[in-house]
């Protein structure tokens, strides 16, 4: 139950980086003879290399037009090629790469080694060394035979325990098995369909119909040959009275019937005129006397007015002249002149003016100026020129000394510097959190008080109202002005004859 001791390794020797690069480009300058050491910008020399010779610009790029009126799509001949299998296509791949992306070993570098050549031998398998057999780690995991060996123990102390036999069994009888009741067999029963029954109704109307049927004639009633039967008897209408049409204005009088006499015979109610009003003098109005003659109408005139215009247009008509009949003369069919026929002038084809052509065009002009901007500023890449020597001129870097305070500097501080504890720090914060809920709060209580304070004037002045208003007090007698009977300026009304027309009677 001890921790374990852990074995302290060796301590990791810190070893220079040697870069491959740094042997390339000694190479390269040891390679050029005369030429002096040019100091090289490592970082920038990094990621070039020199180009290969099959890639090299052979020229200037020679734009082509878009052929934007053709597809993608490719044609029959691209699609009957011969059929290269996958790993073929791998191998031709793996080839095509240039010599400069693949691993080279420092001897293919150095050259052929002079001497014999060593024939290949098997290699000798070694274990690895590492450091993990120096460790040690307890084993907690149970193997499988301890587990076995567990699972055989509990085995053993679950042994089965026969129980003493029973001697009253062999007492009650022969031990046989119960018989399972036997259950009774399904009755089986017939669908009453609704089709069998509407045969069985077809089938007997059938028989029905089938029957031979026997005329029975009915006694003559007696009534027929006493009295008319079934006509219902005639009423006898009242004679209708002819009345002439009676038309009532306002201002006309009203002749009455024999019926409406009748009905004004009744006694009149006497009623007595209302006092006049002292305020303004009494005018008594002058009854009208107003005669209409009744004048009955009739449409006879102006039907006799019709008659009569329509027997004048029928004697016009009859005493027109016919138009007399004159044939035609027969056309000269010596000379027959046919329609000149007229010729059409064919269709002129004319070139399509597609708005996509001119895009084309206008793209095409644009990517030609964007390939000579290019070119021009890649020669102008190309034209090397040197800046100027400005760091022989520059003062040579001098390193400063910090002027620092000894309780600032970072070791051997004297003087004590202050500190500040986290729970100062948060019991600062929850002394303003409370000293801001109490604000809160007594900002409510000094809002509740006023709300209070309001209610109370109000129910006061309501209580102050309704005792006012339960006092009774007598209102003065209201005095009005004196109303003004002036008469009537509206003209009377004339009366006219009403102008009727038979057009729409059917």
């Amino acid at each position: 139950g001890q921790p374990v001791k852990r074995t302290v390794g060796q301590v990791t020797k810190p070893i220079d980086f040697h870069f491959c690069t740094e042997n390339r480009i000694k190479q390269h300058v040891e390679g050029q003879p005369g030429n002096e050491y040019k100091e090289l910008d490592f970082a920038a020399v990094l990621r070039k290399h020199p180009p290969s010779p099959g890639r090299m610009p052979k020229g200037p790029t020679i734009p082509k037009p878009f052929n934007l009126s053709q597809g993608n799509k490719r044609k029959l001949e691209e699609t009957t090629s011969e059929y290269v299998s996958l790993a073929e296509q791998v191998e031709a791949f793996q080839k095509r790469t240039p010599s400069r992306y693949h691993l080279r070993s420092r001897k293919s570098d150095e050259g052929p080694v002079p001497g014999k050549l060593v024939k290949a031998r098997l290699t000798n398998p070694k274990t690895p060394v590492l450091l993990t057999k120096q460790r040690f780690r307890p084993v907690t995991c149970k193997t499988t035979a301890e587990l076995e060996a567990e699972e055989m123990e509990k085995n053993l102390q679950y042994k089965f325990k026969a129980r003493e036999l029973n001697h009253k069994i062999f007492e009650g009888g022969p031990l046989l098995p119960k018989k399972p009741p036997v259950k009774e067999l399904t009755q089986p029963i017939g669908f009453e369909l609704e089709i069998e029954k509407r045969i069985q109704e077809r089938e007997s109307k059938k028989q029905q119909e089938e029957e031979h049927f026997e005329f029975h004639s009915r006694p003559c009633p007696t009534k027929i040959l006493e009295d008319i039967v079934g006509v219902p008897e005639k009423k006898a209408l009242p004679v209708t009275v002819p009345k002439s049409p009676v038309f009532t204005l306002k201002s006309r009088t009203r002749m009455l019937g024999r019926d409406e006499e009748k009905e004004k015979e009744v006694v009149p109610v006497i009623k007595a005129n209302p006092m006049p009003h002292y305020g303004v003098p009494f005018k008594p109005k002058m009854p009208e006397q107003r005669h209409v003659e009744v004048c009955p109408f009739s449409f006879d005139a102006r039907d006799r007015e019709r008659q009569i215009q329509k027997e004048k247009k029928m004697e016009e008509l009859q005493k027109e002249e016919v138009p007399k009949f004159k044939a035609l003369p027969l056309p000269y069919f010596d000379h027959v002149k046919l329609p000149e026929k007229k010729v059409k002038n064919p269709t002129q084809p004319e070139p399509f003016n597609l708005q996509i052509d001119e895009r084309g065009a206008a793209k095409l002009q644009s990517w030609k100026q964007q390939l000579e901007d290019d070119l021009k500023r890649q020669k102008e890449a190309a034209c090397f020129k040197a800046r100027p020597n400005t760091v022989v001129y520059q003062e040579p870097f001098v390193p400063k000394k910090e002027n620092k305070l000894l309780s600032e500097s970072l070791s051997g501080s004297v003087v004590p510097e202050s500190f500040e504890l986290a729970t100062e720090k948060r019991a600062k914060e929850r002394q303003e959190f409370e000293k801001r809920l109490a604000n809160i709060e007594a900002i409510r209580e000094r809002h509740q008080e006023q709300v209070r304070q309001r209610q109370e004037a109000r129910e006061k002045e309501e209580v102050a109202k309704l005792r006012q208003e339960l006092v009774h007090k007598a209102n003065p007698i209201r005095k009005y002005r004196s109303v003004e009977v002036k008469p009537s300026d509206q003209p009377l009304t004339m009366p006219k004859s009403p102008n009727f027309s038979d057009r729409f009677r059917c």
